[in-house]
């Protein structure tokens, strides 16, 4: 199973996120929940990268996992841009089912 965790603050505001596992709904290779998890996530990063200022660090490593958080206070862009990775995973687990995928978000 894909764990997602979104991490914000008191305020509502997104600190990051963290996506580790795997769906094991296909195949490896064929596997479309993980496939699509990880586009979003990929291109969230590579978005908030190219098109905005904000500063973050990104971990890789194994069974999937990326972690990626802002370093400094986030902008509209970068908070736009997690908010809108939260509803296209949370679109996938609504889908596909928590067996597959479980979202959560946690106040840090």
């Amino acid at each position: 199973m894909i764990n997602a965790i979104f991490y914000r603050n008191s305020d509502g505001r997104y600190k990051g996120f963290s996506i580790s596992g795997h769906a094991f709904f296909g195949k490896y290779g064929k596997d479309i929940v993980c496939s699509a998890v990880s586009v979003l996530a990929i291109n969230t990063v590579n978005s908030v990268e190219s098109l905005t200022d904000n500063k973050f660090s990104v971990e890789e490593g194994k069974s999937g996992l990326l972690k990626f958080k802002f370093t400094s206070e986030s902008d509209e862009k970068g908070q736009l841009l997690l908010e809108s990775l939260a509803l296209g995973i949370l679109g996938i687990e609504k889908e596909y089912g928590s067996k597959y995928l479980q979202v959560n978000f946690k106040e840090v």
